[in-house]
């Protein structure tokens, strides 16, 4: 218990508490970051896009779906940008907003008739996964690809589509908050990603039974998770020491918070469902903690797990 309380910032605590107070549950809702940035959407969804064509897997997906798009639908307008069709965003609390995407959408497509070099690690040191190579990937995004995708009418299209989501030949779909499988098609999408969403995500298995019965065969996922404690610890993995009791009062009553499953659950997860994973591609960090610091729930976690703080997957759903 010493060691658990060591961990709590005191700030967390009481955040987590004032959350059971009538009608404060929601009264530190501030956005979630990352995709208020043009530079960042073209960044993540650029090298989703170049780890796709490293392990042969579509790199024009034609429908494609993403998972908390957050402050803004900046990614899945790149994909559109990119040549997609079809976008739909889901998310559990709406923090996107108009003008935010309109303003986004402009500077993504400034960025594309550029051919600007994916913005790397200078610039987004945290964003996952590190690429070998930062320059625009011509190989994929090829002079004739870019040619139909950036047309006046393709163009003027997608912001159409962003002024009216809820039409029903809107090729944008926003829902929030989403959680019936039927919001989707079986077998209809090529392509579902997310960019450090799915250590939020509580009901895990059901949320990748989802993706799995929504993907098209030979359909992939293509997903950044990170397992850091997002400042809730003093430690980077110290949220691993808290007792249940102890993670009720820091989450208090907000609709989501982390749902502090480890890099081994999620893969066993995955075979379970029948996914064929393509890439685990992890990032490291140092532990400072032993299993006894650990609380009596996390103490199988292997020294893969609570050194693992963020990891990029590619998995298909087979033939």
């Amino acid at each position: 218990m010493f060691q658990q309380i060591k961990q709590v910032p005191i700030k967390c605590l009481i955040h987590g508490i004032i959350t059971f107070l009538p009608g404060l549950h929601n009264w530190r809702s501030k956005g979630t970051g990352g995709t208020n940035s043009a530079r960042y959407c073209y960044s993540v969804w650029l090298r989703h896009l170049v780890m796709a064509k490293k392990n042969n897997l579509n790199t024009n997906p034609k429908i494609v779906a993403e998972l908390g798009p957050g402050d803004s639908l900046g990614i899945g307008l790149a994909a559109l940008l990119s040549g997609a069709q079809k976008y739909y965003a889901f998310d559990i609390v709406k923090h996107s907003t108009l003008e935010k995407n309109l303003e986004i959408f402009n500077e993504l497509v400034k960025l594309f008739k550029n051919k600007e070099d994916i913005p790397g690690d200078k610039e987004f040191p945290k964003v996952v996964p590190p690429l070998d190579n930062y320059k625009f990937p011509s190989e994929i995004l090829t002079n004739d690809r870019l040619q139909k995708s950036l047309q006046k009418t393709r163009i003027e299209e997608i912001r159409k589509a962003l002024l009216d989501c809820d039409s029903p030949k809107s090729p944008i779909k926003y829902k929030v908050p989403w959680y019936d499988i039927d919001i989707l098609d079986k077998n209809s999408v090529d392509m579902i990603y997310s960019q450090a969403v799915l250590e939020h995500v509580d009901e895990l298995e059901d949320c990748y039974r989802k993706m799995y019965q929504w993907l098209k065969p030979s359909g992939y996922i293509s997903h950044t998770i990170d397992f850091k404690s997002h400042g809730l610890a003093k430690d980077w993995n110290g949220h691993w020491c808290y007792s249940d009791i102890l993670w009720k009062l820091i989450k208090g009553k907000r609709p989501y918070l982390l749902n502090r499953e480890p890099l081994s659950t999620h893969i066993k997860l995955l075979y379970k469902i029948g996914f064929d994973i393509k890439m685990i591609l992890k990032v490291k960090s140092q532990s400072n903690l032993t299993i006894n610091d650990l609380s009596k729930k996390f103490r199988y976690l292997s020294k893969e797990d609570l050194t693992t703080s963020s990891v990029f997957i590619q998995a298909i759903k087979p033939n």
